[in-house]
């Protein structure tokens, strides 16, 4: 299994590099509303949304947001959507605490689900959109945000491997750990030290950067670990198939929708990114 996630991530690799380097924003926020597109698809599902038709009008719901938040091409509105995903993903703590809440397949959980999916899903869109724009290196300050995240996962994984033993969250999801935590953070600020050094932030914000970056780990656990209680609450091992090894792209991207929105509000707090 951890070769054939090693091949399929490989691959993926270079394509999420051209998205991300590539095309000017519109074009990159296109693409990201999409692949969310599909992100929406699978979370449905995970909600216990049996009817076709109810999951693609949860799709056209999703893009009318997108278009209706694109048009007015303001960064402000961005940035409010953003913070929102920030309260939700902090409400969401809560959520894993009482982590049998909303399991009971009811009509009521469901309606919550779908719109915790709204939460989860456009705040993220928002923000990747607002860091892609920076100017004069957005596009590598996306990279960079996704690289934390990528980084933090590699580092719980072998940090968990060689040293976890105490458990963070058995009954969500037993595979991860407290090592895994620490291994996550001090990948992460290694990642972003050297990142925003290169980017040209060499004053005390450096230090703030990496302040950003902690708090972009721990809610990219946070968004791990609430798919994870919703596949557990579905009763289903994967969001979906499309990437053999790594399941559904819920599977791939679950710590990025929770992460960007902390990253990119944590990017203005320091003055890198203007919402103006």
């Amino acid at each position: 299994m951890l070769l054939q996630r090693t091949l399929t991530a490989l691959l993926l690799i270079p394509l999420a590099l051209f998205i991300i380097l590539g095309p000017g924003t519109p074009v990159f926020a296109a693409i990201v509303a999409a692949a969310f597109l599909v992100g929406v698809w699978e979370w449905t599902r995970l909600s216990g949304l049996a009817s076709t038709a109810a999951r693609v009008a949860m799709l056209a719901l999703f893009a009318l947001i997108v278009i209706g938040a694109w048009w007015p091409l303001d960064p402000r509105l961005w940035g409010a959507l953003a913070a929102a995903g920030v309260l939700w993903w902090l409400l969401a703590c809560a959520w894993l605490r009482h982590f049998a809440f909303g399991a009971s397949p009811t009509p009521e959980n469901r309606r919550l689900k779908l719109l915790a999916g709204l939460f989860v899903m456009v705040p993220a869109w928002a923000a990747l959109v607002l860091i892609h724009r920076i100017a004069p290196h957005g596009h590598w300050w996306t990279f960079l945000g996704l690289a934390i995240v990528w980084a933090a996962d590699i580092g719980a994984y072998f940090a968990g491997r060689f040293f976890g033993k105490r458990k963070l969250a058995p009954q969500i999801s037993p595979g991860k750990t407290w090592a895994g935590v620490y291994g996550a953070f001090v990948a992460a600020a290694l990642v972003v030290g050297i990142g925003g050094w290169l980017l040209g932030v060499h004053d005390a914000r450096l230090a703030g950067l990496i302040v950003v970056a902690a708090f972009t780990v721990a809610a990219s656990i946070v968004g791990d670990l609430i798919e994870s209680l919703m596949k557990r609450h579905a009763k289903m091992k994967d969001s979906g198939q499309i990437f053999p090894g790594h399941g559904g792209l819920l599977d791939r991207l679950d710590s990025v929708f929770a992460a960007m929105p902390v990253f990119a509000l944590g990017l203005w707090a320091i003055d890198v990114l203007p919402l103006s």
